[in-house]
């Protein structure tokens, strides 16, 4: 089978065995497609993943073997995200539970950009779904990156009708800002690049250039989904005192929060990185009902040119990418 492995700064196609079950209880799919996050560049370009891994976790894929409990059977077509929480843990408990150490160490094998994934029990029962009707592959596979934004509007905590901010119009941006108003906040949304603003426009969310805020805007909460050290005095100048600043994005310098601005404005800064189960639940509803509108943020690439989709949206010449790995069968 194929698989895109990291080899040398780069993703290259690899031919290995192909999996099966062997007794296992879970299941084998056939990946269809898979989309590209931007924590997959990261772990290429930062060299936090080793060489010979297998990246990709926003699967869309359709189930060639089982051996399960659950009611999923052969040739059901599903989505899944890749880690699960244990529920019992001091961190579940607290509701942090992307710090689980059990939910770290769960994921699909060997990873997304492969032609096929072993998929366990565990994630059959937790966070494995259907594909409904209504949605094409490409919409499907949005349900994780979505499920990341709900978790974020919820851990921000803010009051129904709150005035909010997101930065950074990019895949997760817009699905952040479509997130916020369906559940309920006043949402503007900024960036530097005018196609991803009137991107956004066009989904009747307003939208401007960075350089075009209010100088006292006094947003009650600011959704932090740019990577850019440029973003955080934008983001403190944004947010009114009191405010909240939401973090769903790592910058390269790490170059942080002024200690004295969080003390003397009584800022809350908090982050957020992946969901729960319930979480991606709620995702998949609100991509079901319509509520958050995934059309046109993906640009598709078939698996021999994954490294171009890489090379281009780190050009931001595209938004996203998702890349195609199979046909169902």
């Amino acid at each position: 089978m194929k698989t895109a492995v990291i080899n040398q700064d780069k993703i290259v196609i690899n031919e290995t065995p192909k999996i099966t079950l062997d007794g296992k209880q879970g299941a084998v799919v056939k990946v269809i497609g898979c989309g590209l996050c931007g924590s997959d560049i990261v772990k290429l370009r930062e060299h936090i993943s080793p060489e010979g891994t297998v990246l990709g976790h926003e699967i869309v894929a359709q189930i060639t073997e089982i051996n399960s409990k659950t009611n999923f059977k052969k040739g059901d077509k599903i989505i899944t995200s890749h880690h699960i929480p244990c529920g019992k843990c001091h961190y579940c408990k607290s509701g942090n539970v992307s710090m689980c150490e059990h939910f770290k160490s769960t994921n699909i094998r060997p990873g997304g950009f492969s032609e096929y994934v072993f998929v366990s029990e565990e994630h059959l029962e937790n966070v494995a779904h259907l594909i409904p009707d209504n949605l094409s592959e490409i919409e499907a596979s949005f349900y994780e990156p979505l499920g990341c934004c709900v978790r974020a509007v919820k851990r921000a905590n803010l009051e129904i009708g709150s005035k909010v901010l997101v930065i950074g119009l990019g895949s997760i941006g817009i699905l952040m800002a479509q997130a916020l108003k369906a559940l309920g906040m006043e949402v503007t949304g900024c960036d530097l690049i005018q196609e991803r603003i009137d991107f956004l426009k066009n989904l009747g969310i307003k939208s401007c250039h960075v350089n075009e805020l209010p100088e006292k805007m006094e947003a009650d909460g600011i959704f932090m989904t740019s990577g850019s050290d440029k973003a955080i005095p934008t983001a403190l100048k944004a947010v009114r005192n009191g405010g909240t600043i939401l973090i769903f994005a790592s910058t390269p310098n790490n170059q942080g929060y002024p200690n004295n601005e969080i003390y003397y404005r009584e800022l809350t800064v908090l982050g957020s990185y992946s969901p729960s189960p319930k979480d991606l639940k709620d995702s998949l509803e609100l991509l079901e009902s319509g509520k958050v509108n995934v059309k046109g943020i993906s640009t598709e690439y078939d698996i021999q040119n994954i490294q171009k989709a890489i090379e281009d949206t780190i050009s931001n010449k595209i938004m996203k990418a998702y890349i195609k790995i199979g046909e169902e069968d």
